[in-house]
């Protein structure tokens, strides 16, 4: 009898908590540990670095621009975005920047994601810890996606300050929107190349080839694509001149092959979110066209902008998941030996 409320009380004990659970969940474990080694790494400095001074020479040149044009700029509405978005030849926009360096960010911190532990040979004992398999490569995603947001954030931040010291003019509570969800989307599109260089670090055995990999598919993508879908529309549609109506085919089939651009995409939601006045970023047809001559020019509002720019924003969420998935996928049906 005696035995029995012994037994009670060890049951009604608090067990005791396992490492895992003191250190919460296991891909939070490697997250941690990963942006503690990563904000402090010279990688991250040095892109930080070069990021800011890429980014402080068009947003100067531009609110030099604007200043000079203060007057016609006065009245005008959205004046603090047209920061980021107006380039003084030959400097081009912060936007377009952006959408050209940005992805290195994402191959930076994704390129030896997985081949380097292995190539340390560290990934055995990290696997030997209490954690599951995908919480390595949860983590790892996790950490590469924090950090470049809190990168973007920093660039963002500074291009505002040297705005608000050129121009003098604060954001309204409208740009200020349309800036946070800018970011939001930006980060979406870099942590799309950050998914993609950590599939090359899965299935690439050495660092060096798959971040050779992974810039070699950025620059094609980014100087051929454009190039490439025009070919391909000159190839499926030659005639250069021609009615209205065969005109505008062209240049929709075009538009629609070089979207396999990335950067492309990312275009087209950067000039919806920062420019009010945008209300259609595909080529319409010519029933839609002679409707839009006929409209009177309008300013439209956060929410109207998302509906403009949403598909293009599912397009770069669901590229982002295929590449993860499949390197989650890759990464799982890998060996992993001592």
């Amino acid at each position: 009898m005696a035995a029995q409320p012994e037994a009670r009380r060890q049951a009604a004990a608090p067990r005791e908590r396992t490492w895992l659970e003191r250190r919460g969940p296991g891909w939070l474990v490697v997250a941690r540990k990963e942006m503690a080694e990563g904000l402090t790494s010279v990688r991250f400095v040095v892109l930080l670095v070069l990021l800011g001074l890429a980014a402080a020479g068009p947003v100067y040149a531009a609110a030099g621009a604007i200043r000079d044009a203060a007057e016609q700029a006065s009245g005008a509405s959205a004046v603090f975005l047209a920061l980021f978005t107006i380039g003084a030849d030959p400097v081009p926009s912060f936007v377009s920047l952006v959408g050209f360096v940005a992805p290195l960010l994402g191959i930076a911190f994704g390129f030896d994601a997985i081949n380097g532990e292995r190539a340390q040979g560290t990934l055995p004992r990290l696997l030997s810890q209490p954690i599951h398999r995908d919480d390595v490569i949860n983590g790892k995603f996790a950490a590469g996606l924090a950090m470049i947001a809190i990168a973007l954030t920093g660039m963002m931040l500074l291009v505002a300050g040297i705005g608000l010291l050129r121009l003098g003019i604060a954001p309204s509570p409208a740009e200020i929107g349309r800036l946070l969800v800018w970011l939001v989307v930006t980060v979406i599109y870099v942590g799309l190349w950050l998914a993609f260089a950590t599939l090359c670090s899965v299935v690439v055995r050495r660092a060096a080839t798959s971040a050779l990999l992974a810039i070699g598919v950025w620059l094609a993508l980014s100087l051929f694509g454009v190039l490439l879908a025009r070919l391909v529309a000159g190839f499926l549609n030659p005639a250069l001149t021609g009615t209205v109506t065969e005109q505008l085919g062209r240049a929709q089939l075009e538009q629609q092959l070089s979207a396999i651009d990335p950067g492309t995409i990312y275009g087209q939601v950067t000039a919806a979110l920062l420019n009010p006045s945008v209300t259609s970023v595909s080529i319409p047809g010519l029933a839609q066209l002679i409707q839009l001559s006929q409209q009177v020019p309008t300013q439209l509002s956060l929410d109207q902008s998302l509906l403009v720019a949403w598909p293009q924003t599912v397009v770069l969420v669901a590229l982002t998941v295929v590449c993860f998935v499949i390197a989650y996928v890759a990464f799982l049906r890998q060996e992993v030996r001592a």
